[in-house]
């Protein structure tokens, strides 16, 4: 092959770009090689070489209309989704037809390379599903928007600035490298107790595992009945409490809702022996003291994500031991108990990803940067090379956005409760198993939950999949009420009426699919939160003055410091 060269002027000649085109399609031709090698799946099966041949094929079909615009030749293929792809949304990627030119071979690469995977024949499934997520990550880490040279945003800003956008984008790089994690917003912008985690009121109790806050009430009157919020320990509690315009705790109050939160404490070296029984001890004992402190027979009570996971077994050990009506009701934001269909996150459940979990938590706690490379991968498009183009390559400054300050603040987790839940829950499926695991002490059949329960799913959620979170319908026995929210794990929930975003869906007749739920269902627009706020008090309407015991630090239990207390600071 000719030795490729350029134009004086700058343009690539024919030499260039013949040289790209087959250093392209033999990238692609290695990387379904090396997959059927990988496989031990032999020669390439019928399917696999028609989708080879199809390549090709489309492959000369794109450098001939390429070569000869005015030829009278059918439209390249384009990518699924290609239209959408916020990566290619400048002019110069369509207009010019080099970069044209670079970022259709790029689509076509990425197409045929998953389409390799689907073509590969006696493979197991969930393999096939590695298979697809691994081939996902390393198409996204090939795309042409990543590199300097092959962006033309970034070529026309370096020419620009002569260079000081790849220096600003060292220094950030730099900088994210020193912090072992990829910076989301802009430092110090954010600051809880500032204009973040805002909302009125004290902490009232402080354990070793967590802090429970007390909210100021801001009406006259309350719901007799008080909600308790248990949030994810996989990240910090203001989720709920981001900007006040965003806070569902304010909004909660706003409504006449006695709230309490639970703010976990980031595992240290003093939480080693921390196992699952310890969170649903935790759970039943903030429960028990609200009920104290007010004097009421039962609370209402919300788990996020894993802490709904872990609600769940709550209820359960509470209806072995005849205290289900502890619990007027359970709500439940994107929380998995059957892990059937639990989405990506089971291809880090291999025998392998769980070894090495193990072996970087030598204090007995896992880094929670760990963790949030996890989920970043899940979405590396967004959270991972966008930045990489942005601030790495275009050497742009971060944008203020407190969501993705939550996201980057991450916890520790304790390395007993991690490889438990991983392999208990995710790998082996044991919560659904009447009798399989013993809580508390106590043998889990979740059939024995009665509770009334509020279970909200997110219809484009990647860490807990619509799918399974209906699952949930499967194992409770007591009134039950699905919504699918429009949106995902973290938007899906954090979705304030004021912003009139997304939409959400109901079906009031009894279903047993989620495909048949979403055929029968009736679309409302905006925010569900007032449709929890009518269902909880469906559950009981009774109110009582704001005063007493229901002011935060007047009651048995005095104010031991302002929300949003010294756990959500720790590191």
């Amino acid at each position: 092959m000719a030795e490729p060269h350029n134009d004086p002027a700058g343009a690539p000649d024919l030499a260039t770009l013949q040289h790209w085109t087959w250093l392209l399609g033999r990238a692609q031709q290695m990387m379904m090689e090396q997959g059927i090698g990988l496989l031990g799946a032999g020669d390439a099966s019928p399917p696999l070489v028609r989708q080879t041949q199809d390549y090709w094929r489309d492959h000369l079909a794109l450098w001939q209309r390429f070569v000869d615009p005015a030829a009278d030749l059918p439209p390249p293929p384009q990518s699924e989704g290609d239209s959408r792809d916020r990566r290619f949304k400048a002019a110069a990627w369509r207009e010019d037809p080099w970069f044209d030119w670079i970022r259709r071979s790029y689509n076509l690469i990425a197409d045929h390379l998953l389409r390799g995977v689907d073509a590969l024949d006696g493979v197991p499934e969930a393999q096939r599903e590695q298979l697809r997520f691994a081939a996902r990550g390393l198409i996204e880490a090939m795309s042409p928007s990543n590199f300097p040279l092959t962006h033309p945003e970034v070529v026309a800003k370096t020419i620009a600035t002569r260079g000081q956008n790849l220096l600003d984008g060292l220094q950030h790089m730099l900088a994210d490298i020193a912090k072992g994690q990829v910076t989301h917003t802009a430092e110090g912008a954010f600051e809880v107790g500032r204009n973040i985690a805002t909302t009125p009121g004290k902490v009232i109790k402080r354990t070793p595992l967590y802090e429970l806050i007390h909210y100021a009430p801001t009406t006259e009157r309350v719901l007799a009945t008080p909600l308790v919020i248990f949030p994810p320990w996989i990240n910090r509690f203001y989720i709920l409490d981001l900007s006040p315009e965003k806070s569902f705790i304010r909004w909660a109050v706003d409504q006449g809702l006695s709230v309490f939160m639970v703010s976990w404490k980031s595992a240290d070296a003093s939480m080693s022996d921390v196992v699952w029984d310890d969170y649903v001890g935790a759970q039943i004992e903030a429960i028990d003291t609200v009920r104290a402190v007010l004097d009421v027979p039962a609370v209402h009570t919300i788990g996020y994500c894993v802490a709904g996971t872990t609600l769940a077994a709550t209820l359960a050990v509470l209806a072995a031991r005849g205290r289900d009506d502890a619990v007027a009701s359970a709500t439940f934001f994107t929380a998995q108990v059957d892990f059937t269909a639990a989405g990506e996150l089971r291809h880090f459940v291999t025998d392998e990803q769980l070894a090495l979990i193990g072996s970087l938590s030598p204090q007995g706690f896992l880094d929670g940067r760990y963790l949030a490379a996890t989920f970043n991968l899940l979405r590396g498009r967004d959270l991972i090379w966008n930045y990489v183009t942005n601030n790495y390559l275009l050497g742009a400054d971060y944008a203020p956005f407190d969501l993705l300050h939550w996201n980057g603040d991450t916890t520790n987790l304790p390395a007993k409760w991690h490889l438990s839940y991983l392999t208990d829950l995710y790998r082996d499926n044991r919560l659904v198993q009447p009798g399989a695991m013993t809580v508390a002490g106590e043998s889990i059949d979740l059939g024995r939950v009665t509770t009334p329960a509020y279970v909200q799913a997110g219809r484009e959620d990647h860490i807990a999949p619509a799918e399974s979170v209906w699952r949930i319908t499967h194992h409770f026995r007591g009134p039950l009420r699905f919504v699918l929210a429009g949106s995902g794990h973290i938007a899906g929930v954090v979705n304030p009426p004021a912003a009139g975003k997304y939409q959400y869906w109901t079906n009031d007749v009894a279903v047993t699919t989620l495909e048949d739920f979403v055929a029968g269902a009736s679309e409302t627009k905006g925010s569900w939160w007032p449709d929890w706020r009518g269902w909880i008090e469906s559950r009981g309407s009774d109110t009582v003055a704001a005063i007493g015991a229901r002011r935060p630090g007047e009651g048995a239990l005095p104010a031991l410091a302002d929300a949003p207390g010294d756990y959500v600071r720790a590191r």
